[in-house]
């Protein structure tokens, strides 16, 4: 099986952590979120991906170095402008074989059952599967339950309505229906084929874990969820035995903690120093930073 990631944007609602490193490195206790999509891809038959690229394009081709060091092959297609979903998916065309592929956002960490998901995508004859759940205030898909497809994608929540998780299965056969050139939005190819009654597939998801990290509020929330133990501090970072953990946090890699610090809903990255009695609470330090003073509920 083959899948896309989705990795071109810019990260706007997640600045300023996007200012310096691409959402898709964005560490997600400790983990760069695109390592955890592929994780994912990878537990269900993925063997090759293909991600595109804008925004620090060269920290994502230089992190996933071909899919070495996830024993899958990668391919990164570096987009000089914004193509969109739709634009970034067309520009993949070659990419593919006859087989349907699976596009992932690259900031959604989530386990639906994507086998299954795919399974029912082959057998309902669509061009394209789009994996939805309820889940407000997102629900803007509505669905017509004896023939599964979708009938209505609007613009804003309605009633009745399903929310996109960010997963598409989709036939090769669907790159046609995509502009050759620019930028384009996939949704309104979706939107065209109910237009002329050729629709999506729906595969709804329930009891699943889902969390698209777009924001500094799902971020936070994210690093709670899959912080093991509450505490998920990296093997290789140094911390004084005296320090106070409260809570919830993620220590990246190579921090040092000095004596008597306290970390309470906090997330440090990689590379961090923190000196002796300081006090860090809901507060997100970033890459290679001194902190030497008390942070409290700040971006750092």
């Amino acid at each position: 099986m083959k899948a896309m990631i989705l990795a071109a944007g810019l990260g706007t609602r997640l600045r300023p952590l996007t200012n310096e490193k691409p959402k898709a490195l964005i560490p997600v206790a400790n983990q760069p979120v695109i390592a955890r999509v592929i994780k994912y891809l990878k537990a269900h038959g993925v063997s090759e991906i293909v991600v595109n690229a804008h925004h620090h394009s060269k920290q994502i081709v230089n992190y996933l170095d071909a899919g070495k060091p996830f024993g899958v092959n990668i391919e990164v297609r570096v987009e000089r402008e914004i193509l969109g979903t739709g634009g970034g998916i067309k520009n993949t065309f070659g990419f593919w074989d006859s087989e349907p592929f699976v596009v992932v956002n690259a900031d959604v960490l989530t386990d639906i059952d994507l086998s299954r998901a795919y399974a029912h995508h082959k057998a309902s004859g669509a061009l394209v599967t789009l994996i939805l759940h309820d889940c407000e205030p997102f629900n803007q898909i509505h669905t017509e339950a004896a023939t599964e497809r979708i009938t209505k994608i609007a613009k804003k929540a309605e009633p009745g309505a399903l929310a996109f998780t960010g997963l598409h299965i989709m036939d090769p056969e669907l790159l046609s229906y995509i502009p050759a050139q620019g930028y384009f939005d996939i949704i309104e190819c979706y939107r065209e084929l109910i237009n002329r009654g050729n629709p999506p597939a729906a595969f709804v998801s329930k009891e699943h874990y889902w969390r698209d990290i777009g924001s500094i509020d799902d971020y936070i929330q994210a690093n709670k969820e899959l912080a093991h133990h509450s505490f998920e501090i990296a093997e290789n970072s140094r911390v004084d035995q005296s320090v106070k953990f409260r809570q919830w946090a993620a220590v990246g890699p190579n921090a040092r903690l000095e004596a008597n610090v306290e970390v309470q809903r906090s997330i440090l990255w990689e590379d961090v120093r923190v000196s002796k009695g300081v006090k860090i609470v809901d507060s997100i330090v970033t890459s290679r930073k001194r902190v030497e003073s008390d942070l409290i509920s700040q971006i750092y």
